[in-house]
């Protein structure tokens, strides 16, 4: 048996799922996300906030028992005396589950593989030092952040877990295992990294058409009370008596997604009103006028159209320009961490995790 000192060179990228927002990387759920054909995404700079970056072990399920006249798979190598077998490494795989571009010849490497079950085990070995940190709560709000992110309800996910064989409570343990090791990430790699004014400075000067603004955009969500065709006098007063009620409530605080939900006949009550990303020419007159005004975060009066009594939330506005330095200073700092994360998350693994376990590797 050989020692294993510094081996994993390039592999530990493949064991941290780091995405934009709450994922399903390494659960393996078939979410997708759906949108409505009008939605359109607002252009926005990437950021890697600690709430939008999910580090997690990738999950691979445990190679089948071997069948009679199978060949006993060979110990390959052993991490703090876990060993991996060749049964293990043939089975798994260094692609993102969720990628859909064709393998290259590098997923097929063995020691490439091997490599990253290596690292795989060591980031979970590090991980559970963290179980302390991570509470039943807070895998709730990720498993709701999840469902939220995907739009789907959590009947829905159970329905998808169940058609995987999954059940529920193997589901919140593996969750449970991707904020420990996110937690680690956070901890051991990203809260380590320095990012000056002057690098925030010169990031804003080098991207600047990150940060310019060419078309003005709305992005927005509604609330609909229908009203028919021809409808009667009673008919539309009852309407828009329903309609200044929700939008009072609204206007008071009320969660505009819930009101949707409950609230409005249009299909993107399902998405609490959620409608997409729209230019000024896009948008009905009536509705334009009813929202010119507004700023992010605010809802309009009842605004009257063919279809009925909308109540609309601004959740966006882009404005053609340059947006001010103060404005995305934030979020330049935490795409600079993003970076520099990822060189940092290898150095880690290499340097300090490899020194700090006992790896042992048996070449054939």
């Amino acid at each position: 048996m050989e020692r294993f000192v510094s081996w994993l060179g390039g592999t530990a990228l493949g064991l941290i799922v780091v995405v934009g927002g709450c994922s399903s990387n390494g659960l393996h759920l078939p979410f997708g996300n759906s949108s409505s054909a009008t939605s359109k995404t607002a252009p926005r700079v990437a950021t890697g906030t600690a709430a939008d970056i999910a580090a997690a072990v990738p999950y691979t399920p445990p190679p089948p028992p071997p069948v009679d006249g199978a060949v006993i798979d060979s110990v390959v190598a052993s991490v703090d005396g876990t060993p991996v077998t060749s049964q293990d490494v043939a089975s798994f795989s260094t692609k993102d589950p969720t990628d859909n571009s064709p393998d290259d010849a590098s997923s097929d490497d063995p020691n490439a593989k091997l490599k990253a079950i290596i690292g795989q085990q060591l980031m979970a070995s590090e991980a559970e030092k963290y179980a302390s940190v991570v509470s039943e709560t807070d895998v709730d709000h990720y498993i709701e952040n999840l469902e939220q992110r995907n739009q789907i309800t959590d009947e829905q996910l159970r329905a998808q877990l169940q058609a995987q064989n999954v059940s529920y409570a193997s589901f919140r343990q593996r969750v449970r295992r991707q904020l420990e090791a996110m937690a680690a990430f956070q901890k051991e790699v990203r809260d380590k990294i320095v990012v000056s004014d002057a690098d925030i400075e010169q990031f804003y000067k080098d991207h600047a058409d990150e940060f310019t603004v060419t078309d003005e955009k709305y992005q927005l969500a509604q609330v609909l009370i229908a009203v028919p065709p021809n409808a009667p006098p009673q008919t539309v007063a009852t309407a828009r008596a329903r309609a200044e009620d929700v939008q009072k409530q609204a206007a008071a605080g009320a969660d505009f997604a819930d009101l949707a939900r409950r609230y409005s006949d249009d299909d993107s009550k399902d998405k609490g009103g959620e409608l997409g990303v729209f230019s000024p020419n896009d948008l009905n007159d009536n509705i334009l006028a009813g929202i010119k005004n507004l700023k992010p975060g605010e809802v309009s009066k009842v605004i009257r159209t063919k279809y009925g009594f909308h109540i609309l939330k601004v959740e966006a506005h882009q404005v053609p320009g340059r947006t001010p330095l103060a404005e995305v200073k934030s979020t330049i700092r935490e795409r600079i961490q993003f970076e520099r994360s990822k060189s940092d998350l290898q150095q880690w693994v290499d340097q300090d995790l490899v020194k700090s376990h006992y790896v042992e590797t048996n070449p054939e």
